[in-house]
């Protein structure tokens, strides 16, 4: 029959999410270039970067919810297309490490080779907004750049980090558990794993608060808190979008979802939070003892 299903792909239905999911993101950005521009007048309010936030959550909710539906269909997510998700997720992964490569770049380039215009004078430096004194400092050739910057006090790396060190790795262990415990078709522990995943990933954020409201420092004023500031954040909003991850992998396993040959979203779930493990290593290593 012509209608007859002949390959191992899954061709989807017409869809309104990628057109909506588009359409919220622009008019997310659009609010936000607005809130944050001095020129706006009263368009300098939140609602427009809310609402295109809203549509796009709800665009992520929706669409993620016919792609499990499709996945529990039993026929749809076939080998090749399993293939397809698992490829396509580690592309995603890879753009992620580009992103990171960027911090480390930046911080290693201004670590090992600072530049400071020494023609510029502390009044000229001052009007770009770069503190002199932090920045620079005399020696017999004349100014150069200092990192971290003078009069910076850096974290000890001993006390709060390591913690949040040894939290991140005590995940990377009960999310693997969660993980072998699928593939032996042990659902209590599957949960069990998932669970404690979770619960380590919001300790994990909640520490990363506290150390950000004792900083020494802040993010403005000298380059070395705005690439702290951005590499940590970045990875700890990586570790609050890998909690929710994992949540949902969480909601889904009590429903019965997942089975020892098909969990690709799983796979996904667990293949994402050891990346930010790994990052968080490196993190660790650079950013805080080797800065320190």
């Amino acid at each position: 029959m012509a209608h007859e299903k002949n390959h191992d792909y899954h061709i989807i239905d017409p869809s309104p999410w990628p057109l909506l999911g588009s359409f919220g993101a622009v008019v997310m950005l659009s609010g936000a270039v607005l809130m944050i521009s001095p020129n706006a007048g009263e368009m300098q309010q939140p609602w427009m970067f809310i609402t295109g936030l809203a549509i796009v959550l709800f665009t992520m909710f929706s669409w993620w919810r016919a792609v499990v539906a499709e996945g529990e269909g039993g026929i749809d997510h076939t080998p090749v297309v399993r293939l397809g998700l698992r490829m396509g997720f580690i592309l995603f992964v890879m753009s992620e490490v580009m992103f990171f490569a960027a911090w480390f770049w930046a911080f290693f380039k201004f670590a090992i080779f600072p530049m400071v215009d020494v023609s510029l004078t502390a009044g000229e430096l001052s009007a770009m907004g770069i503190d002199p004194v932090a920045l620079t400092m005399p020696t017999a050739d004349g100014p150069s750049a200092v990192w971290p910057p003078e009069g910076v006090e850096t974290f000890d790396p001993w006390d709060l980090p390591l913690i949040n060190t040894l939290i991140l790795l005590l995940s990377g262990c009960t999310v693997t558990w969660a993980h072998h415990a699928l593939i032996e078709d042990e659902r209590p522990g599957l949960v069990m794993g998932l669970l404690c995943t979770c619960l380590l990933g919001g300790v994990f954020t909640l520490f990363q608060a506290y150390e950000y409201t004792h900083a020494a420092f802040a993010f403005s004023g000298n380059v070395y808190g705005a690439v702290f500031y951005m590499a940590t954040g970045f990875h700890g909003f990586h570790v609050l979008v890998g909690t929710i991850f994992l949540f949902v992998c969480l909601i889904r396993a009590r429903m019965g979802h997942f089975k020892p040959d098909q969990h690709v979203g799983f796979e996904a779930a667990a293949w994402y939070w050891h990346f930010v493990d790994v990052v968080w290593l490196f993190l660790f290593a650079c950013v805080y003892i080797w800065a320190a």
